[in-house]
């Protein structure tokens, strides 16, 4: 049976690298479909999420740096993999690219070569982490596990007096204040927003409060976090 190809969105305004790279990826094997800007890139990721998306930086109106922002904001897309294509080269240029959320930084003039090991190997890398469809963020499930944190808070006062071990757990500032933004039923947008960092940070904070308190959910995580006095607001 025929693998189905892996799925690419590219996101360029130039188009001849633009078609150069789609015919480059589909010569390897890779579904292909492009966009000549972050609007376009967007209507098309509502359309289908692809494997892996390739964007420019520099694009008018909507750089890269905001397009990707945009894509991390969207619960659906925190995992996806992100590779930035761009004429910046400097250090500075790179980090930025990679705090915004990126997983790959190619500066142009690029080995075509280079960019499908790098789409491949991020594919492979996806498949190993989360290997079947259940691992995408489910959005009723989150918003269930907030109504119910927020029932929990109403019973606040009588669970901390009732249950408190003294368990301590060493967690980093950080930490703490995700768990307390967590244990107020704020959704991860609105802990980016209120800490100034990425959904993606947010996501990693909560998956170690999760590891450090043996809980699987953010209900568990507030109930846990209640009953042993570990919620600081």
């Amino acid at each position: 049976m025929t693998e189905t190809p892996s799925k690419i969105l590219l996101v360029d305004d130039e188009p001849g690298l633009r078609e150069s790279v789609q015919a480059y990826l589909e010569d390897s094997d890779f579904q292909v479909r492009v966009a000549s800007n972050a609007k376009e890139g967007w209507e098309l990721l509502q359309q289908e999420i692809p494997n892996v998306l390739i964007s420019d930086i520099m694009m008018p109106q909507v750089d890269g740096y905001q397009f990707l922002k945009q894509v991390r904001e969207d619960v659906r897309f925190q995992a996806l993999p992100v590779v930035f294509l761009t004429a910046r080269g400097m250090t500075s240029d790179r980090i930025q690219g990679y705090q915004a959320g990126a997983d790959a930084y190619l500066p142009k003039p690029f080995d075509p070569e280079e960019l499908v090991a790098i789409v491949t190997s991020l594919i492979d890398r996806r498949a190993a982490q989360a290997p079947d469809a259940s691992a995408t963020p489910d959005i009723a499930t989150m918003a269930r596990q907030i109504e119910e944190i927020k029932a929990l808070l109403t019973q606040r006062g009588s669970m901390i007096k009732q249950n408190n071990s003294g368990i301590k757990i060493d967690f980093t500032p950080r930490e703490q204040d995700v768990l307390n933004l967590v244990a107020e039923g704020l959704m991860n947008k609105e802990i980016a927003s209120r800490l100034g960092t990425t959904v993606r940070n947010v996501e990693k904070y909560v998956s170690r409060l999760f590891g450090k308190t043996g809980t699987n959910s953010r209900t568990e995580l507030v109930r846990y976090a209640l009953e042993n006095g570990l919620v600081t607001t």
